[in-house]
């Protein structure tokens, strides 16, 4: 697939950049992780090839080639994707996100109901204020750490990440085997999301313990909420505790996988995708 690259005037002045893999099929837009670029993930080309899928993504704000948008919250990645959709000529579509992308692919599913197709997260988290989930439980204590600095406020975020370094630790056995593979892409993803130093991982981990702004339970498209059962970055509990209110939620959990190794079963959530949308 070939993808071309795009910059997206906002009419309140910011830019998004925008990734685009063109074609007629099914426009699935990508959501990526914390700390990626948006660039759709190019280990699922050739599955997409085969259903038709066109991918579409943007760097959300502060990353890569987007404006940052201080202050943002989760649901405004609705927002964000509607403008993109629209510059396309993209009526309806699905998505896919993966870690922290997740809660964005479950705002555009809340708050675009008369758009989205579908609704796919990977490895994502539930919301901060989730009744009844101990949200912390079962994450690795690096990552904890540095999320709970997110919950004190930017000031103690911005000062954990300057001090903060790489925990192999977070990854299983099964998560290093698929970034020395299949998903070395991710090398692709990593860096460039950090050249211009730490705003869009800061921003994006402020988002993910704060109000979201929109409640997973309003998601009317069919949801399939798949997650590794060794995940060390965010525990399967949180897909757990979706898959129990979002009344048209589908879990798979796969017990041997990872936070990474969990996307081998992308060409799987991509079928998936392309029988409900229809």
């Amino acid at each position: 697939m070939r993808v071309t690259e795009s910059d997206l005037r906002l009419t309140d002045g910011r830019t998004l950049h925008v990734y685009d893999t063109g074609g007629g099929g099914l426009a699935v837009f990508w959501h990526h992780g914390t700390p990626n670029t948006g660039a759709p993930p190019a280990p699922l080309f050739a599955a997409a090839g085969k259903l038709s899928v066109r991918w579409v993504s943007y760097d959300r704000p502060g990353y890569g080639g987007s404006s940052p948008l201080p202050g943002r919250d989760v649901a405004s990645a609705a927002a964000d994707v509607r403008a993109v959709a629209d510059a396309l000529g993209i009526d309806r579509f699905a998505a896919l996100g993966h870690s922290g992308g997740g809660p964005h692919a479950l705002a555009c599913g809340a708050l675009l109901p008369d758009r989205v197709l579908g609704v796919v997260t990977a490895a994502g988290l539930a919301p901060y204020d989730a009744e009844g989930l101990d949200w912390f439980a079962g994450m690795l204590p690096s990552s904890a750490a540095s999320l709970r600095a997110a919950v004190e406020g930017r000031a103690a975020k911005e000062a954990y990440e300057a001090g903060a370094g790489y925990d192999p630790e977070m990854f299983t056995d099964a998560d290093h085997e698929a970034l020395a593979g299949t998903w070395s892409w991710f090398d692709e993803v990593v860096g460039p999301a950090l050249e211009a130093g730490p705003d869009g991982l800061i921003t994006d981990d402020l988002a993910y313990v704060t109000p979201w702004g929109f409640d997973p339970v309003r998601i009317t498209a069919p949801l399939l909420l798949l997650h590794g059962g060794q995940d060390r970055i965010a525990p399967a509990a949180h897909s757990r505790w979706l898959a129990d209110r979002c009344p048209t939620a589908e879990l798979r959990v796969r017990p041997a996988d990872g936070h990474i190794s969990v996307l081998d079963a992308g060409a799987e959530a991509l079928e998936w995708l392309a029988a409900r949308a229809g």
